[in-house]
């Protein structure tokens, strides 16, 4: 096979991903960027004459290696999903009779944690709400500004103080929250629904935000979303758009850094758990998540954490024990 079958082999992928599968055309960028410098790493080794046939195991592992020197896991990662999904066809299609990739490893991507906040800054962002809306000598402001801070203290309070993700505390409906034995029953991922303490001072924002959240009702219409917790414009059920808004709005205030976002809460709540001393399998039941090894990953342990734990559990950390 000549090298411009090589060539000539990867227009026939694009084809059958524009035309059979019908892969957006940034999908069929993306593929053919991928194999196109493949067959040019292959070309490099074995010469204009390079065939399919080249392409093996061993140098799919060394294109890879080479690429790793100035790339980062995410898109090795996706160098292999390229490399499968053509070989898969040029099988399929009997261009080749076995499958190198059948063997080959993406590498793992590494999730990015996000910056925690200090206990000090999350004590200043529930404060955030009061600070930032300003009294007025309006009376129908003021009353409004009211009506919002309590709102907005509830959601910061609710986030941080139970670790929902930003989709749970919208999602959540008034029948959900049993102030009387302080919890609520969440939705999270794949509609598996937990039960979550509720703080005292999260079921102290949220008595005074149930007094106010009539006053949410649209001016127009009079229309209030009778099940939702948290209630924005028109009467209608706030969207995550607005609450990373206002978390972006109060963070930036409390913290003189911008950026902040919701997911920031739900990890300091965590971090700040885990500091404390809570077990980690507490904390994975506090958060939903399925696999305690995604909570290992998400929680920030301090060093100081760390010493305290060595210092109490090791039998030679205490002076008295050393000889």
């Amino acid at each position: 096979m000549e090298a411009r079958r090589l060539a000539a082999h990867l227009e026939d992928f694009r084809t059958y991903l524009t035309h059979e599968q019908r892969a957006s055309p940034r999908t069929v960028e993306h593929y053919l960027r991928d194999l196109d410098a493949l067959a040019d790493f292959v070309r490099g080794r074995a010469g204009a004459d390079a065939t399919l046939t080249h392409v093996t195991l061993l140098v799919l592992r060394a294109w890879l290696s080479e690429r790793s020197k100035r790339r980062g896991t995410a898109t090795l990662s996706r160098n292999v999903s390229s490399v499968r999904a053509f070989f898969r066809w040029a099988r399929h299609v009997g261009r080749v009779d076995e499958d190198p990739t059948a063997t080959l490893r993406a590498p793992k991507i590494r999730k990015k944690l996000p910056d925690t906040l200090s206990v000090p800054d999350a004590g200043r962002l529930m404060d955030a709400p009061g600070e930032r809306r300003s009294a007025s000598k309006r009376k129908d402001l003021d009353d409004r500004r009211a009506v919002l801070i309590a709102r907005d203290r509830l959601m910061l309070e609710l986030i941080y103080g139970s670790g929902l993700r930003v989709s749970e505390a919208v999602g959540l409906d008034v029948d959900e929250v049993s102030a009387g034995v302080s919890t609520a029953r969440v939705l999270g991922k794949g509609s598996k629904e937990r039960v979550v303490p509720l703080g005292a001072p999260t079921l102290a924002a949220y008595a005074a935000w149930l007094a106010l959240r009539p006053r949410m009702a649209d001016p127009r219409t009079g229309f209030l979303d009778p099940k939702a917790v948290f209630i924005g414009r028109g009467g209608k059920r706030i969207t995550v758009r607005q609450v990373q808004y206002l978390v972006a709005e109060y963070g930036e205030l409390a913290t003189g850094s911008p950026g902040v976002h919701p997911h920031q809460l739900r990890h300091a709540c965590a971090t700040h758990l885990l500091d404390a001393g809570a077990d980690l399998r507490m904390i994975q039941e506090l958060l939903g998540h399925a696999s305690l090894s995604t909570t290992q990953r998400y929680t920030h342990v301090s060093m100081d954490h760390i010493m305290k734990i060595y210092d109490a559990a090791h039998p030679l950390a205490k002076p008295s024990s050393m000889p």
